[in-house]
């Protein structure tokens, strides 16, 4: 297939990504037979398996550059994408080329029949992603998990390293042990005979998080962690400690005090997977070399331009405290914030400070489970909040600018699907 037959192919299938609601009859049969059907290609090179409800996207990038600094061929998995589909399977951090992407959806196609099944759009791509993967021989796939863990598509694969960031409610109704119940989903991709990495530090989740099959059990705060994160220009600066020692004064080029601890995770996991400590000149080349776009990340100067993609709670609350550690402002924050259901949004705009900025320009997300922008502007206006509602991101980005003066600071926010749109709008007024 070209990259248009195999985009409208994808659009055939169910995406759950774009539907709201709850999900039920999972199981892992239908990917089983589609990898079957493929030759298991998800057996041809060791994988580090990534969950959690936060930061699982960072730590996939440091795990990847660690491993590039270390010699090795890294196919890496994430989703979803900020602007292109092909983000979200590369080789050695390149993504995936049109034509390859049209080539390995197409070998999907062709066996869907000998499968038997009639995957969704993420089994689809998953499957692609280790078919690609296997076809260039990595070494080593580094695979996010999609949601949750046990009955992801990605958990077909036998992690040798299984990392979980942190248990936080998202994709919850938030009923009764809503906490307990996600651990017990993330925790599913522990393999047996595999080293569990895990950063949540939660002592009520303990009995869960210490059933899993691992062969051993590395815990932050016990085995791993960031035993010091000094402010630093353009990011911070690390003590990270594991199993295997300590590693001063790391510069990690990433803004807010959660990366640190998505540092120690990454560089666990890491270690966890060579079985040995890394030589300190390649720690400190993987971490130089990491980004993480439209997570904090500063893509506009005079005015300050912020693309992060808090979509939840916990992640609105991180990037609030970004923002007060980190910036000290002449100006007024005016806030481009689009949302998803599922999440509160009186909640969410109190989380990311929204009730101190100057201005709110409300956005609607292109997706079936977007938030209609005036609704979300009614509710910002009833939390004393000055808001508007502009329904199209990039018109909304638009008007921001206009307001700012150089000393302010626009802070686009709330979702995926408003800070890939606004990062693109960006980048063509720059080519412009």
């Amino acid at each position: 297939m070209n990259l248009t037959a195999a985009l409208r192919y994808l659009d055939e299938h169910t995406n759950l990504e774009a539907t709201a609601g709850r999900a039920e009859g999972l199981s892992l049969d239908r990917m089983r037979s589609l990898v079957s059907a493929l030759g298991d290609p998800q057996d041809a090179y060791p994988v580090i398996h990534l969950t959690g409800t936060n930061g699982k996207g960072s730590v996939a990038r440091m795990v990847t550059e660690l491993l590039r600094a270390s010699g090795l061929s890294v196919g890496t998995y994430t989703s979803p994408h900020l602007e292109r589909i092909n983000e979200r399977i590369a080789w050695d951090g390149v993504p995936i080329p049109d034509d390859e992407l049209g080539r390995v959806i197409g070998s999907v196609a062709a066996v869907e029949s000998v499968a038997g099944v009639t995957p969704s759009y993420f089994e689809i791509l998953t499957a692609a992603a280790f078919t690609w993967f296997a076809d260039n021989a990595v070494d080593v796939a580094v695979v996010e998990v999609g949601m949750l863990g046990r009955y992801d598509a990605t958990n077909v694969a036998n992690g040798a390293v299984a990392v979980l960031t942190n248990v936080g409610h998202d994709h919850t109704d938030g009923v009764g042990a809503w906490r307990q119940a996600i651990a017990e989903e993330k925790v599913g991709i522990v393999k047996p005979g595999a080293t569990f990495v895990c950063g949540e530090t939660d002592d009520d989740l303990r009995p869960i998080l210490d059933t899993s099959p691992a062969e051993s059990t590395w815990l932050r705060g016990r085995d791993f962690d960031c035993d010091q994160a000094i402010l630093a220009v353009g990011g911070r600066v690390l003590d990270l400690r594991t199993p295997s020692g300590v590693v001063e004064d790391l510069y990690l080029p990433l803004h807010g005090a959660h990366q640190a601890d998505n540092a120690a995770a990454a560089l666990a996991a890491v270690e966890a997977f060579f079985g040995r400590q890394l030589a300190e000149p390649v720690v400190r080349e993987g971490f130089a070399a990491v980004t993480s776009p439209g997570r904090f990340e500063i893509a506009g100067r005079e005015p300050t331009v912020v693309l992060d993609a808090a979509h939840n709670v916990d992640g609105a609350r991180a990037c609030r405290r970004t923002l007060e550690e980190e910036f000290t402002l002449a100006g007024s924050v005016i806030v481009v914030v689009g949302m998803l259901g599922g999440r509160d949004p009186a909640e969410m705009l109190t989380e990311l400070g929204a009730t101190e900025a100057g201005f709110l320009i409300a956005c609607t997300p292109d997706s079936p489970r977007a938030i209609p922008a005036p609704e979300l502007a009614a509710v910002a206006t009833s939390l004393g909040i000055v808001a508007e509602s502009i329904p199209s991101v990039e018109d909304a980005l638009e008007r921001a600018l206009a307001l700012a003066t150089p000393d302010d600071l626009v802070l686009v926010t709330g979702s995926l699907y408003v800070v890939g749109p606004a990062r693109s709008a960006l980048a063509r007024e720059v080519e412009a």
